[in-house]
């Protein structure tokens, strides 16, 4: 009996490209460039399944093009704001993501960012590495202290709940905005609040966990980033459509907002390259889940997904 084929699209860990190819018929350019519209289309008619990343987007008028003989998208990533979700299940494509298994970290990463971000990160490591550090005064790089302080968490799914134990190792105070509260297990003394304005208005940091949806795409606003209080860092980890960024940059100019730490952006690759002259604006090229051991993970569970599929059952992570 012939293997399935799958196309994977971008370089995954070793080991996932080596269970990969011992159960499947892997397509896999190592060029490692994202698959474009046009790729993904003519791919659909040689391939049983395709592993995408979100580089890779299936709109509306691209599904309306696959060819019959795709019957799996199998992600490989938690969000899956790249998937017309509806376009697919109406061709008839069983669609799967990745969770749990990415939260930490992503959750270790926010840390950094939050921490680099209230203690002039970007700026100490410029001052030392330029060979300009010639002085030094008790006012000089001065930044914001985490111990103590109120953390606001948007979003409090795995990242989020993981981000939260994270900080409780700062003794920061956790308040949180979700579409519903969690048990009281799941809050560990975490502070719900009902609006998402009630939470900005006690957050010292704002952390942003929650997907990108129609509801949450420019959810800190010009409106929203002003009723943080004066002085409050902001970062996101989630994605970067989440924040009107051209509001963030009038914030840090008028020094409502103290600091920004980003790992996502509404561009990417590329990011905003009117953050570049920020000293006070941390940035990351949307990497939180990049380490050894969840890729592993990451890749395993998007093959799990397969194996099941293919075995005529439904897939554990099916959406």
């Amino acid at each position: 009996m012939s293997k399935p084929v799958i196309w994977i699209t971008r370089t995954l860990s070793n080991a996932t490209l080596e269970r990969a190819r011992r159960d499947y018929e892997v397509i896999w350019d190592a060029a490692d460039t994202p698959g474009s519209a046009e790729d993904i289309i003519k791919m659909s008619a040689s391939v049983d399944g395709i592993i995408p990343c979100h580089s890779e987007h299936f709109s509306a008028d691209v599904v309306a093009q696959l060819d019959p003989r795709l019957k799996i998208v199998a992600n490989h990533s938690v969000g899956v704001d790249h998937c017309d979700l509806d376009a697919l299940r109406g061709k008839g494509i069983v669609v799967t993501n990745t969770p749990d298994v990415l939260s930490d970290a992503t959750a270790e990463l926010a840390i950094m960012l939050m921490l680099g971000a209230a203690r002039n990160a970007v700026a100490g490591d410029r001052t030392v590495r330029s060979g300009t550090w010639d002085f030094w005064s008790p006012a000089f790089l001065v930044g914001k202290q985490l111990t103590g302080a109120r953390l606001g968490i948007v979003g409090m799914g795995g990242v989020g709940r993981a981000f939260a134990r994270k900080a409780r190792g700062f003794d920061m105070e956790i308040h949180y905005h979700n579409r519903s509260r969690l048990s009281p297990e799941d809050e560990a003394g975490a502070i719900y609040h009902e609006t998402l304005e009630s939470l900005l208005a006690v957050s010292d940091f704002l952390s942003l966990h929650c997907p990108a949806t129609p509801e949450t795409v420019g959810l800190m606003n010009a409106d929203r980033l002003a009723q943080l209080p004066k002085g409050a860092v902001l970062v996101n980890t989630a994605r970067g459509n989440l924040i009107d960024e051209a509001a963030l940059v009038d914030a840090l100019d008028a020094g409502h907002i103290g600091a920004a730490g980003l790992d996502c952006f509404v561009t990417e690759p590329g990011g905003n390259p009117a953050f570049a002259s920020y000293d006070n604006v941390m940035m990351m090229p949307h990497v939180g889940s990049a380490t050894v051991q969840t890729r592993d993970a990451m890749g395993f569970k998007a093959l799990d997904n397969l194996d099941a599929f293919f075995r005529g059952e439904s897939p554990p992570n099916a959406l």
